[in-house]
């Protein structure tokens, strides 16, 4: 089984792609021009904006970058594309040859580029009474299309891909994540000829719509009927997918080039781009210099940024695992008060940490204090430090139980847990435990 994606990812620019209207219209056609309808004489400009997020997307996807690119028409009439042509890139693309990482799994990027959306048809009525309307204020939003090889071996995969992809890209260029930004065209083939599922929206219905044709297909080969080559879509609720229309050759779209939009350099926009750290690659590098799992690092990155910032501040104080049992613990638990705060509640908590770790409040005390951070308020009552004398509370004990001596003269250090026990009770939780075992043990090892 080959699988390989066609992602329409929806770029989060304030305007369109080739005009100054809004990508923000609510109601139907309130946000069109004559560049993105298509009036004659019209002509179109290159967003900037998008053309750089393009860029950094394919440089995240490790591409090689095409030094000089220009735009081509893609004609093809359905009523969604005003022009009867889309403006996108064909023989040129923003690069090539890429890799996107899912687990310890190398998925290749065939190719990267930018292009216009069309506009959105709506069938009202009962069937057969149906009535189209079109809403072209999407028509000209920008598109960053990505094109992976055939590299996928299951519809699970495909989802775990699209999912990671997602989160990345979220992070890089601040992608919402919500269905309607992004599209999904899916090629799977069992034999020898593939089969294109168009337009599918949500992670789920890419797995279900993969899962359905992968059923279909094996039905039909296992009868000895040839598979077309053809473009299908996914009907959610009857969990099939359906005939469209049989599968374009590149060909039959008639590329030329855009007359109207020149060529552009952006190999030295690609290399003055610096790429930030995204979540799953923080948590690859969290994983191996904090020394926790893979799971951990990608459940704290992804719950919050400023909460893994947090516990990498820990970590580097107390340990990776310390650090990861009070982060993901009392400190997650109130994490929205304690983000909330400008009070200088983080270093406060560090310090709470730093503090049990280190033997000198109890694990108790600790909680109790985070738990009162995260309320918004200091606990009353509460010294700086325990009010209690350890020191002679244990010689007390010591002197108090000469058969405990005893015992641990004979090389019995088990002894010495009876009156850990007993200072552990007195004190009510001030100290930890470490603490009270490191001084209980040096108390018996005097009278020794």
């Amino acid at each position: 089984m080959k699988i390989g994606l066609e992602i329409h990812v929806q770029l989060p620019t304030r305007s369109k792609l080739f005009c100054g209207c809004s990508t923000g219209g609510d109601a139907p056609n309130s946000m069109v021009c004559p560049v993105c309808l298509g009036f004659p004489g019209s002509r179109p400009f290159l967003n900037r904006r998008a053309l750089e997020m393009g860029v950094l997307i394919t440089k995240f996807l490790n591409c090689k970058i095409t030094d000089r690119i220009w735009f081509s028409r893609k004609t093809y009439f359905y009523p969604d594309l005003p022009k009867n042509f889309q403006i996108t890139q064909y023989e040129s693309a923003l690069g090539f040859d890429g890799h996107f990482m899912v687990g310890e799994k190398r998925i290749g990027i065939w190719r990267v580029h930018l292009e216009e959306d069309p506009g959105r048809v709506k069938r009202v009525g009962r069937a057969g009474e149906e009535v189209s309307l079109i809403d072209y204020n999407r028509s000209g939003v920008p598109l960053v299309e990505i094109v992976t090889a055939p590299d996928l071996s299951s519809p699970a995969e495909a989802r775990d891909f699209l999912t990671d992809l997602i989160i990345e890209l979220r992070r890089l260029i601040g992608v919402s994540g919500e269905e309607q930004t992004m599209r999904v065209d899916a090629n799977i083939s069992i034999g020898e000829d593939r089969v294109e599922i168009k337009n599918i929206t949500g992670l789920k219905n890419v797995e279900k719509g993969l899962k359905s044709e992968v059923t279909r297909q094996t039905k039909l080969l296992a009868v000895g009927k040839r598979i077309v080559r053809e473009t299908r879509h996914y009907d959610e609720s009857r969990g099939v997918t359906l005939p469209g229309r049989e599968k374009e050759q590149e060909a039959d779209y008639g590329y030329i080039g855009e007359p109207d939009l020149g060529t552009y350099r952006i190999g030295p926009l690609a290399e003055s781009m610096v790429v930030p750290e995204t979540p799953l690659v923080r948590a690859q590098r969290m994983q191996k210099e904090h020394g926790i799992s893979a799971q951990a690092a990608r459940q704290i990155v992804l719950t919050d940024w400023e909460l893994a910032d947090l516990f990498e501040s820990l970590s580097r104080r107390v340990g990776g695992d310390t650090a990861m049992s009070w982060t993901m613990g009392p400190i997650s638990s109130g994490w929205k008060v304690l983000k909330a705060n400008t009070d200088g509640s983080w270093k406060k908590v560090t310090d709470i940490v730093e503090a049990v770790s280190e033997g000198s409040m109890s694990d108790s005390e600790g909680r109790l204090r985070i738990a009162a951070l995260s309320g918004g308020h200091e606990i009353e009552g509460i010294n700086n430090g325990p009010s209690t004398d350890l020191d002679g509370l244990i010689v007390r004990l010591v002197d108090q139980h000469p058969e405990v001596v005893k015992d641990f003269k004979k090389g019995n250090e088990k002894a010495a847990n009876f009156l850990i026990g007993q200072v552990m009770k007195e004190t009510r939780g001030q100290f930890a435990s470490k603490v009270i075992a490191e001084k209980m043990k040096r108390e018996l090892g005097k009278r020794v």
